[in-house]
């Protein structure tokens, strides 16, 4: 195939704005698949993904175009995902791109993520073509969603292609302005390789698979190759692409996208971002990478029975494999015993990662509250990270605390602008641009402590805006905040897994929010249970769950009353040495129950 035969784009849009949907439309029209091969959602892999809905990994395929001149075309095609916390996984699809099909829904207009992901095409200078999906439906207003196009994003609107994935409406259209506006890969067949390494994942029976992007010269089966980054070296076994079947190919030429299979044993051994080169006529400049994907939210991970440990052990080992984004380190809590503190990159992560080792694994897990990265200032000028409340008492000498803070957007309907206000003056939120995007439609910008809408945010947000408000996210930086340790007391004994981190002005409430809700969760004893919350040394907020009563009197028909009261100091004394050996169970329920606090 000529190289301005080649065509490589993504898919990029707000989540369930019809990516999946036009996808496996595109696949259909061009053969990829036959129609009783077809699914929905043909290129999400994964239970979860068809579930919820959603695309967690991005995935590509390689599809065979005729246009009605006759003229053929290779479409390298990559589904990505739409929520934030999988931003990473577009950014690294677009560095093997030439152009963008940015899909718009004609019911919503444009999004928080929306512009977000169109400000990642537009850094990678990539060409974009607007797709506005979902015609067909009643509510569909494309003239306002051209107007947003223009007046938001800056895109000639008059090269939109309005499409019904759903329906098949337009899909033609849309292959034939990929063919006119998108244009070819460019790169040099007599050069030294150079090749972009923008995914991998590990199969069981072949080892690692590795996604690259040939920008320049000739890769090989056979060929020895070297990861200039890290300086392994490896041979090529197998090149091909996804039809989405696979399809070996013994070469790939400069500007092809494909996969490459090269006994590669560990996922550790690649790097994405990393450049391939040859070994013996190696390039002389390596690809400019990515930055390293850090993990953004923190959880404690427990197996529920202790002789699961290992299990968990081994399936986050093999979850890695195919998700290098997660982290993971051992860790011991005095309540809840060994587990591991694992990072992720936000909450929708976390709880796809949990699912999948219930699922996959067969791990049950207990979850605790997620918290994010400090900065840890010492009187002596050390700076330490802790992604742990609990880790907070190990240090000495304190001088003051950073914390991360976001810059979020928000998109709304203008009636909801005084709600979302009071939320994110409620989370300590900094306003520093407002801009109504249309008459009816306008946009926030706030500058945002991390910590406070890692929890229950976007949750809070969704359901004040009756779901009609989108919101994305970027790290801005570290800054000195007031912040304090708040700690939760069973009876006198701290439980570290419950531990926050909260700012001083609102502590207090958190606290006394806290202790209520963990009074609703924790099962009744047969002794009494005392919740306090504690900063430092001091008590700011106390419940008490009443012990369960067993009538040791109703034996006693009448008699004397000293019987009675001999009676009922045995029970009183048995109460009490219950209370010294007895231990509390702390349910899933009570860690969520800090998620639903709502500090003021």
């Amino acid at each position: 195939m000529k190289q301005n035969q080649l065509r490589n784009f993504s898919i990029i849009a707000h989540i369930d704005h019809g990516k999946s949907t036009l996808a496996d439309k595109l696949i259909l029209s061009t053969g990829g698949l036959q129609k009783r091969e077809m699914k929905d959602q043909v290129l999400d892999n994964m239970d979860l993904e068809r579930e919820r809905g959603i695309t967690i990994k991005a995935q590509t395929v390689c599809l065979n175009y005729r246009n009605a001149l006759g003229e053929e075309y290779t479409f390298n095609m990559i589904d990505t995902p739409g929520h934030v916390d999988f931003t990473y996984e577009v950014s690294r699809s677009l560095a093997a791109c030439e152009g963008v099909l940015l899909v718009v829904d004609a019911t919503q207009g444009i999004q928080a993520q929306t512009l977000a992901n169109l400000n990642l095409a537009m850094q990678h200078n990539l060409h974009i073509i607007p797709v506005i999906n979902k015609i067909d439906l009643p509510s569909a207003d494309p003239d306002n969603v051209k107007e947003q196009l223009e007046d938001i994003c800056q895109i000639e609107a008059d090269d939109a292609v309005l499409v019904s994935a759903k329906e098949g409406i337009g899909i033609q259209e849309v292959m034939d302005a990929v063919v006119a506006h998108i244009p070819p890969p460019s790169g040099d067949y007599d050069k030294p390789l150079k090749c972009l390494l923008f995914d991998a994942w590990y199969d069981s029976y072949r080892g690692v698979i590795v996604l690259v992007k040939v920008k320049e010269g000739v890769l090989k089966v056979g060929a020895e190759i070297v990861m200039m980054a890290t300086g392994n070296h490896f041979e090529v076994e197998e090149l091909g692409v996804f039809t989405p079947a696979q399809h070996q190919k013994k070469e790939l030429r400069a500007g092809e996208v494909g996969y490459m299979v090269a006994n590669i044993k560990e996922l550790d051994q690649t790097k994405i971002g990393d450049t391939v080169t040859d070994f013996r006529q190696p390039t002389k400049e390596a690809l400019s990478g990515y930055k390293e994907v850090k993990p953004m939210v923190f959880s404690g991970l427990y197996p529920i029975s202790g002789d699961q440990y290992e299990l968990l052990r081994d399936a986050l080992k093999k979850l890695r494999l195919n998700d290098a984004s997660v982290s993971y380190e051992a860790e011991t809590s005095t309540a809840l015993g060994f587990g591991f503190r694992c990072g992720f990159l936000g909450l929708l992560h976390m709880e796809i990662v949990r699912e999948r080792l219930t699922r996959e694994y067969n791990v049950d897990l207990l979850t605790t509250a997620p918290t994010v990265v400090y900065n840890i200032f010492t009187t002596d000028g050390q700076v330490i990270q802790i992604d742990n409340p609990a880790k907070l008492n190990e240090i000495k000498n304190i001088d003051h605390l950073e914390e991360p803070y976001v810059q979020g957007t928000i998109i709304a309907p203008e009636e909801y602008i005084g709600t979302i206000m009071a939320l994110t003056r409620d989370r300590r939120g900094n306003q520093i641009k407002m801009e109504y995007l249309n008459t009816s439609t306008v946009l926030l910008q706030y500058e945002l402590p991390f910590n406070e809408i890692v929890l229950d945010f976007y949750d809070k947000l969704k359901s004040s805006t009756k779901g009609f408000a989108s919101f994305d996210y970027d790290f801005i930086d570290f800054r000195t905040s007031d912040l304090v340790k708040l700690d939760v007391l069973l009876n006198g004994e701290v439980v570290d897994a419950l531990s926050m981190i909260v700012h001083k002005d609102k502590v207090y409430y958190q606290g006394r929010d806290l202790v209520k809700s963990l009074k609703e969760q924790i099962p009744r004893q047969m002794y009494e249970v005392a919740i306090q919350a504690a900063v430092g040394s001091k008590v700011i907020a106390r419940q008490t769950i009443k012990a369960l009563r067993k009538n040791v009197l109703a034996k006693c028909y009448g008699g004397d009353i000293t019987r009675k009261r001999k009676l009922l100091e045995k029970q009183k004394e048995g109460k009490k040495k219950m209370k010294q050996i007895g231990k509390v169970e702390i349910p899933q329920e009570a860690f969520l129950a800090v998620l639903r606090t709502d500090g003021k």
